[in-house]
C-alpha cells in the first residue's frame, strides 16, 4: 500500500476521531501495563514502589529523545505527503531511524554510568539506590527498543494511519502485562526477578513493538529503503529533522528536569511521599489519555492540510479540540474527586500513601482543560515546524512559575502546595498558550491562497 496524504479531505471532525480513538486506545493499552507495573511492584512493597517512582524522572528523559524523533519524523512526513513528495518521505523515514539507533545507544552508555549520581541528587538514599539499580540498568540496555518504534509509530501516523499502531502498541501491552507477574513474582517456573522482572518486561515488549514497526513500515507503507542506508543525503536528512527534534526533545526534556526537581521536594516528606506522588503520576497518566490521544492526532491533520494549503481545516481542528477539553477536563474532575480514595487503597493501604495520593487528585485535576489546550497549541507548533513558541512556553511554566512556586508553597503548607503549584501553572499557561495560538494562526491566514510555487521555494522552513 502506498502512502498517500489520506487527511486532507472528508468532515475534520471525522477525521480526527478516526486518528484519535485508535491512538487513544494505543495509550490504554501503554498506560495498562504502567499501571500494572505499579500495581505488581507495589505488592514487593513501599521501598520497591518508591525506588520504581524515582525512575519516572529518567524513564520519561528518554521517552523524550524518542518523542523529539518521533515528532521531527512526523512533522516533515506529513507535510511531505501533502506536497506530494513520496521520495523525500522515504529518505527522512529511514534517515529518521538511523538516527535513532546513534541515541539510543548513548543512552544506554551514559545512563549505565551515571547511575548513583544521579539518582543520589533525585533524592534517593541507601534503602532505595539497590532496588532503582536493579531496575533502571535493564531500562538502559533496551534504550533502542524503546526509542525506535517510538519514532516507527510517528511516522505510521504522519500517513493517517493510527490503527495499525494501535494494534501494535496493544499486542506489546498485553505481553507486557503477562510477563509482569510471572518474572517479578517467579510464577508457573519463572525465575523471581522482582524489579529487575518488571524491567525485563519492559524490554520485551518495547522489541515486539519494534519489529512490528518496522515490518509496517518497509512491508507495507515501503517507506525504509535499503538505497536510503548509506551516507548519501544523511546530514541533510538529520539537519531537517533536527531543526524539530532539538528544540522538541529540548523542550520535552524539560518534563523530566521539573519531574526530578519535584520528586526531590516530595521525596523531603518521606518514602510514602514519593510513593503515593507516583501512584497519582501513573493515574494521572490515564486521565491523560484522552489529551494525548487528540494532541497526537492534531499534528500529523495540521501538517498534511497545511502542506495542502488548507488552512481553514486546520482552524476547525483547533476549535473543535478546544471544546472537547473544555468537557473533557469538567468531567475528569468530577470523577476524580469522587474517586480519589478508594483509587488510592487499591494501589497501597499506607495512610501517607492514600492521604498523598487524595491529595493529588482533588487539587490537579481542576486543571486539565487549560492543560490539554496547551497541548493542542504545542502540537500544531511543532507539525509546522515552529517549535520555539511551544520551547519558550514549556520552559517558563515549569522554571520562571511551577517550581518556584512548587518550592514556595511546599514550605508554606506542605505537600499539597506542590499540587497547587502545578494547577495554578496549568490553568495560567493554558490561557497564554490559547491566546498565542490565536494570533499565530491569524497572522498565517493569508498562507492558505500560497501557490505550490510558493511553497515549494520555502522548504527550508517548512522541512
Amino acid at each position: 500500500m502506498s502512502s498517500l496524504p489520506r487527511l486532507t479531505e472528508g468532515s475534520v471532525g471525522l477525521r480526527l476521531r478516526a486518528l484519535a480513538v485508535p491512538m487513544a486506545i494505543g495509550f490504554v493499552a501503554l498506560n495498562s501495563y504502567s499501571i500494572a507495573d505499579t500495581y505488581f511492584v507495589g505488592q514487593l512493597g513501599t521501598l520497591p514502589l518508591a525506588a520504581m517512582s524515582f525512575t519516572f524522572p529518567i524513564t520519561f528523559s528518554m521517552i523524550s529523545v524518542g518523542l523529539g524523533i518521533g515528532i521531527g519524523t512526523s512533522s516533515l512526513v506529513a507535510r511531505l505527503l501533502g506536497m506530494g513528495e513520496r521520495k523525500s518521505v522515504q529518505r527522512i523515514t529511514t534517515h529518521a531511524l538511523f538516527l535513532g539507533v546513534i541515541f539510543g545507544l548513548l543512552i544506554s552508555i551514559i545512563g549505565l554510568a551515571t547511575i548513583r549520581p544521579v539518582f543520589e541528587a533525585l533524592g534517593a538514599d541507601e534503602r532505595t539506590i539497590p532496588f532503582i539499580t536493579d531496575y533502571i540498568e535493564i531500562y538502559y540496555l533496551g534504550s533502542i527498543f524503546l526509542i525506535l518504534p517510538m519514532i516507527g509509530n510517528f511516522a505510521i501516523r504522519a500517513t493517517g494511519d493510527a490503527l495499525v499502531p494501535a494494534i501494535i502498541l496493544t499486542l506489546s501491552a498485553v505481553l507486557n502485562i503477562i510477563l509482569d507477574p510471572l518474572l517479578i513474582f517467579g510464577l508457573l517456573g519463572f525465575p523471581r526477578l522482582e524489579l529487575q522482572g518488571a524491567a525485563i518486561a519492559t524490554v520485551v515488549a518495547n522489541s515486539v513493538t519494534f519489529v512490528a514497526a518496522i515490518f509496517v513500515l518497509s512491508k507495507r507503507e515501503k517507506l525504509i529503503l535499503p538505497g536510503f542506508l548509506c551516507f548519501s543525503g544523511l546530514w541533510d536528512s538529520w539537519k531537517k529533522l533536527l531543526h524539530i527534534s532539538v528544540p522538541v526533545t529540548a523542550t520535552n526534556l524539560l518534563v523530566p528536569v521539573t519531574m526530578g526537581v519535584i520528586t526531590a521536594l516530595v521525596a523531603s516528606f518521606g518514602p510514602g511521599a514519593v510513593a503515593g506522588f507516583g501512584v497519582a503520576s501513573r493515574i494521572e497518566s490515564v486521565v491523560f489519555i484522552a489529551i494525548f490521544a487528540l494532541q497526537s492526532s492534531v499534528g500529523p491533520f495540521v501538517g498534511q492540510n497545511y502542506g495542502s494549503g488548507k488552512l481553514n481545516r486546520v482552524q476547525v481542528a483547533v476549535n473543535s479540540s478546544v471544546n472537547f477539553f473544555i468537557f473533557y477536563g469538567l468531567l475528569m474532575t468530577i470523577i476524580l474527586f469522587a474517586t480519589a480514595r478508594p483509587i488510592a487503597t487499591f494501589f497501597d493501604d499506607n495512610p501517607l500513601v492514600v492521604d498523598v495520593v487524595v491529595a493529588y487528585l482533588r487539587i490537579v485535576p481542576l486543571s486539565y482543560t487549560a492543560f490539554g489546550i496547551m497541548m493542542i497549541a504545542v502540537a500544531v507548533f511543532n507539525s509546522l515546524a515552529r517549535p520555539m513558541p511551544a520551547a519558550v512556553l514549556t520552559f517558563l511554566k515549569f522554571f520562571v512559575f511551577y517550581l518556584p512556586l512548587a518550592w514556595g508553597l511546599s514550605v508554606l503548607v506542605g505537600i499539597s502546595g506542590i499540587f497547587w503549584a502545578n494547577t495554578i501553572s496549568h490553568l495560567l499557561f493554558g490561557v497564554i498558550s490559547y491566546a498565542w495560538l490565536r494570533q499565530f494562526l491569524k497572522n498565517i491566514e493569508g498562507s492558505v491562497t500560497l501557490s505550490r510555487q510558493q511553497i515549494d521555494s520555502s522548504r527550508g522552513i517548512f522541512y
